[in-house]
């Protein structure tokens, strides 16, 4: 591009006829005598000629201008027009993994009248397109991004007539295996006023070498059981690891009292207990538990489910969430004003937590099924703010976890699912049977407990550990 449409230059100096004059008159002081009058005389002749000529160049210089000014302008109309354009255009989907299925909320905003709607939230499950479950239930292509292109989910353990994994799933990075307890309480869970539930843990290793050779198909990976001390009784709640130590929440059973301890993974997987009262009085039946991360404070929800179960004395005081200092034991209250408070789950940063209320649980369908968020006070710890994210449309929210996004996991009547943090429900790992519980199993893994299955889910997102 010549120097006329640089625009960091002097357009003006070209068209400066003062420039010109200078610059030829110049040569008319060099010389004398005719010969210098008749070279003047040309030279002046030649300065009046071009001095006429200057309105016509310019005239020129100012069309080409003008030209160029419009053909850029043009150029840039046309890239934004463009840009605006591919912005409107459809994108094109991502892949769908193998066990996928996309579920436009458009698809059934509208239900004929004769559709058989649901009545028992519980037990009638939401599978429009009759996929054969397990599956992933994509309702938002943001689920898409969790789950990753691998996307895969198989079952790796099971037991019909034993409600084996329902609790407290712990993962022990050091072995590679999953801690988790049976159902405390319920038709099959073996367990009652007489009889404590078990622990037992699970050998993931094992479990991907067994779904390699059955080609991700359903396998049966054997469970070891875990014996512990006589103090916990009716395990509920777990996390970890904490201090290289699992923790559990305990319900009680009888007149032995709630607690919190502390549980070594290694054999002989020795007990402390860390909590079992409140200042002299006992908890109802400790139900879940969790650490604020960036802290070794222990947070962990109260509800009376030990009386509903008929294996605790009836409730003496109102349910709540607790925080406790394990170097200290003060424990206070952090929330209230609950049905039936259940699981909890910090965010990463430990700003938000997430609380749910399983009061439907109790048999009436107009109780709550709620996950809330509420802020964590950065000084007392106070849980603030309380809103919901999500009321969830089969049975409720027992177990609950987030991921690094800060993603919402609940586990529900019919598998997990996966909020984003606006509340809105981005999809389900659907299996068609009850998730009490999950556990992240970094780095890619998901572990869920369904009462007589364990399911192995490999995603894209990770957990907050």
């Amino acid at each position: 591009m010549s120097a006329k449409y640089h625009t960091g230059g002097n357009i003006n100096a070209e068209l400066d006829p003062d420039h010109y004059i200078n610059t030829s008159s110049s040569h008319s002081t060099e010389n004398s005598g005719e010969k210098q009058d008749s070279q003047a005389t040309k030279t002046d002749r030649g300065l009046v000629q071009h001095q006429r000529d200057i309105p016509q160049k310019r005239k020129i210089m100012m069309k080409r201008i003008v030209t160029t000014s419009f053909v850029l302008l043009g150029l840039s109309i046309a890239h934004g027009y463009a840009d605006v354009l591919s912005d409107r255009a459809p994108k094109p989907r991502a892949e769908l993994p193998p066990q996928a299925v996309l579920i436009e909320p458009s698809s059934f905003a509208v239900l004929p009248d004769n559709f058989s709607f649901r009545t028992d939230s519980s037990n009638q499950h939401f599978n429009p397109t009759n996929a054969t479950p397990p599956i992933f239930q994509v309702f938002n292509e943001a689920f898409l991004d969790i789950l990753g292109s691998n996307a895969s989910i198989a079952e790796i353990a099971s037991n019909a007539t034993f409600a084996f994994a329902h609790e407290a799933p712990v993962y022990v990075p050091e072995t590679d295996e999953v801690f988790f307890a049976s159902n405390d309480g319920g038709p099959l869970g073996n367990s009652n006023l007489n009889r404590n539930n078990m622990v037992f843990k699970l050998s993931l290793a094992d479990a991907e070498k067994a779904l390699q050779g059955s080609g991700g198909k359903a396998v049966n990976v054997p469970i070891t059981h875990v014996p512990l001390d006589d103090s916990v009784q009716m395990t509920n709640g777990g996390t970890g690891l904490f201090r290289g130590n699992i923790v559990l929440a305990n319900s009680g059973r009888g007149p032995r009292p709630p607690n919190v301890v502390l549980v070594n993974p290694q054999a002989p997987n020795n007990v402390t207990v860390l909590l079992n009262n409140y200042y002299g009085r006992q908890f109802n039946s400790l139900n879940d538990v969790k650490v604020l991360p960036g802290t070794d404070i222990l947070f962990f929800t109260d509800v009376q489910y030990g009386f509903v179960n008929r294996f605790r004395d009836a409730p003496l005081m109102e349910n709540h969430v607790y925080r406790l200092d394990p170097d200290t034991g003060a424990v206070r209250v952090v929330a209230t004003d609950f049905d039936k408070p259940n699981g909890l789950a910090f965010t990463a940063d430990g700003r938000t937590v997430y609380v749910t209320d399983t009061g439907t649980a109790g048999g009436s369908a107009t109780e709550p099924a709620t996950i809330y968020a509420f802020d964590v006070d950065p000084t007392t710890h106070a849980f603030t703010n309380r809103r919901i994210l999500a009321y969830v449309d089969a049975g409720i929210a027992d177990g609950v976890q987030v991921d690094t996004e800060g993603n919402v996991y609940g586990a529900c009547a019919d598998g997990i699912h996966v909020f984003a943090p606006d509340g809105t429900l981005l999809g389900k790992i659907f299996t068609n049977v009850l998730g009490a519980n999950l556990v992240f199993a970094p780095p890619n893994r998901v572990v869920i407990l369904a009462e007589t299955k364990i399911f192995l889910a490999k995603i894209a997102a990770k957990g907050v550990v």
